[in-house]
């Protein structure tokens, strides 16, 4: 078995892993209980997200050059009874929710080697991953929690040079040359966990002010990580979601919000970090020895900005991101992305 496997056997690799277990207790731990809003209405939420989308110079198809997520969160409190009860046993006291979505994300070597049949060895594999996610939700007037789970496939079962390349022949772009070197067919499952705080600062007028400091983690043969992050957000009808969320690793099951006013809007900006200690897209499928790899970074940082407008049960969302590098031979510096989000209550 290939060194990669025995990741978690080094001095990074045991400390992420506990952090990634304390993620997933603490944001489990009790909360202050408080009522929040009711709100009957499902919401539908699309979101894309891309290298090429963004406020700054975007790359092509470099690194994380994809995203895209359907997902349907429920309304409050009309589970079915097991699940009612098992979200209070996780969550604890509040108002419940379940939250059902597919995702795809598509990862390529750096720009300049797509157009190569073999891609070099020390660049980021291509791979291909798609997944569908169940989370419970939990919402307090001051915070929210999510436990749920993620099971898919990595590899070209994932369809991700056909949504790639198919997409390129549609624009009549030059596809993406190397996929015949992805990562091969493996089933990818995780756990994950994380729970999102809402502290209000101060109100001028209609204009407010918070911040939203979140814990979560995940563990599986997909990723396991924790991450720790905050976001400060000015606006009006802040009480009406907890923040917006990228697809990547993070807090999931933020797509829920009430309409606390007419118009509701925000500014936002934030930091994240997460101790990474496994993370198949890079590492390479867990049991084949032959498999493209390259050496992860254990801890990795973001940056998060952009808006959120909430109108007659329409969100709509833009958010900038810049990551530092995910493995050692990364020559991109700090890597930046946008994503896009749409959700709609019916």
């Amino acid at each position: 078995m290939r060194e990669k496997l025995l990741v978690t056997n080094g001095a990074f690799g045991r400390w992420s892993i506990l952090g990634a277990a304390f993620a997933v207790g603490a944001v489990l731990s009790p909360s202050a209980h408080a009522t929040p809003l009711q709100d009957p209405y499902g919401t539908w939420t699309l979101q894309g997200e891309n290298d090429a989308v963004s406020t700054l110079k975007g790359t092509s198809d470099q690194y994380y050059t994809s995203g895209l997520r359907f997902n349907w969160t429920s309304g409050t409190d009309n589970l079915p009874q097991p699940l009612h009860d098992l979200n209070a046993a996780l969550l604890g006291p509040g108002v419940q929710r379940i939250s059902l979505g597919i995702e795809q994300l598509i990862y390529t070597p750096a720009t300049q080697h797509t157009q190569l049949v073999n891609p070099p060895s020390n660049d980021r594999p291509y791979a291909g991953v798609l997944l569908g996610t169940v989370n419970l939700i939990n919402d307090t007037d001051l915070s929210r929690s999510v436990v749920g789970i993620q099971v898919g496939v990595l590899g070209p079962a994932s369809l991700g040079r056909q949504v790639q390349n198919g997409f390129h022949n549609l624009i009549s772009d030059t596809p993406n040359k190397g996929w015949a070197h992805q990562l091969a067919n493996q089933p990818v499952f995780q756990v994950q966990a994380g729970r999102i705080w809402r502290l209000p600062v101060v109100n001028v007028g209609s204009v407010g002010m918070d911040v939203l400091p979140a814990l979560s983690g995940a563990a599986g043969d997909y990723r396991t990580y924790g991450d720790v992050a905050a976001t400060v957000r000015i606006g009006q009808g802040l009480q009406s979601d907890f923040g917006t969320a990228t697809i990547g690793p993070g807090l999931d099951g933020t797509d829920a919000f009430v309409q606390a006013r007419p118009i509701s809007w925000y500014m936002f900006a934030g930091v994240e970090g997460q101790a990474v200690a496994y993370d198949s897209t890079l590492q390479g499928n867990t049991v084949r020895n032959n498999s493209p790899h390259v050496s992860k970074v254990w801890d990795v940082g973001e940056i998060h900005a952009g808006l959120a407008v909430m109108w007659h049960g329409v969100r709509m969302s833009y958010s900038q991101v810049w990551q530092t590098p995910t493995f050692t031979a990364s020559r991109s510096g700090l890597f930046n992305y946008g994503s896009v989000k749409l959700s709609v209550k019916f």
